[in-house]
């Protein structure tokens, strides 16, 4: 019975530990996020976003670490760029897959220059590494090298070109055995049937968890971060409608304001080892 006890006791320190030492990982990561997301590097414009787009809840939610790393998706204007690189700038890297700089492609080609003129001159974004990301292309790194994929508000677009399946092959082969990704997206309304080319910017939750499982990954968790009940979701210019686009200009204005960004979904997933 001693030994018994001896050995409970044992196994309750260990897992005492186990849990000291995960608070103190999660605190480390909460701090740097701080520090980042305040840093004055982020323009004033950004930061006015914070609300909407909630950067410090979603990726700890994803389970962001320092030493991890973390390839983002079309990062395109450094949004999440500015966030998550000086988080994993010291022990991880952060690796940004950008469209192909394809000559005779102007949006290809604008798009990557003026993404580089972010990271020029700019201390914690200096260790960045830009690669190319074209879904069904060659890969995004190196099979199997990777501790955690983001992506953001990206499905739509893919589905537009009928893409979306063939990114997330490229995501899954990218990850390691455990990998995590994490997704955002406009969440549509489950009870309307979902466009295939997803025209209105709108993804139906099941949808896009169907899809991602259809490639490989395994759901592990959602979050409600990101959730907006206001919006509607039937603007008649889609999510654009919204802000920061607010494609209609002037009209109705106050009250697309007043509705705020999209409702979007937030999920976690992760590949099997």
């Amino acid at each position: 019975m001693r030994v018994r006890a001896r050995i409970a006791l044992a196994t309750i320190a260990i897992l005492a530990l186990a849990d000291c030492a995960s608070m103190a990982t999660r605190g480390a990561v909460t701090t740097r996020l701080d520090r980042a997301i305040a840093d004055s590097h982020r323009p004033t414009a950004e930061r006015a976003r914070d609300v909407y787009r909630h950067p410090r809840e979603t990726l700890l939610f994803f389970g962001l670490r320092p030493d991890q790393t973390v390839v983002e998706i079309l990062p395109i204007g450094g949004w999440y760029t500015r966030i998550i690189a000086p988080v994993v700038r010291s022990h991880g890297r952060y690796i940004a897959a950008m469209p192909p700089a394809t000559p005779g492609n102007a949006n290809g080609e604008n798009s990557r220059q003026a993404y580089l003129s972010i990271l020029f001159g700019a201390p914690l974004l200096d260790k960045v590494q830009v690669v190319d990301f074209d879904p069904g292309a060659g890969p995004i790194v190196a099979d199997g090298t990777a501790d955690m994929v983001v992506t953001f508000r990206n499905i739509h677009n893919w589905m537009s070109t009928g893409r979306a399946e063939a990114a997330f092959r490229n995501m899954y082969r990218a990850l390691k055995p455990g990998g995590i990704l994490g997704v955002t997206e406009h969440r549509g309304n489950e009870a309307v049937p979902q466009d295939p080319r997803a025209r209105s910017g709108y993804v139906n939750q099941s949808y896009a968890i169907g899809l991602i499982e259809g490639v490989g990954f395994r759901l592990v968790g959602t979050s409600e971060v990101n959730a907006n009940p206001r919006d509607t979701k039937d603007h008649p210019g889609g999510v654009w409608t919204l802000p920061p686009t607010l494609a209609r200009g002037e009209v109705d204005r106050a009250k697309y304001l007043a509705i705020g960004e999209s409702d979007r979904f937030t999920l976690k997933f992760v590949k099997p080892r």
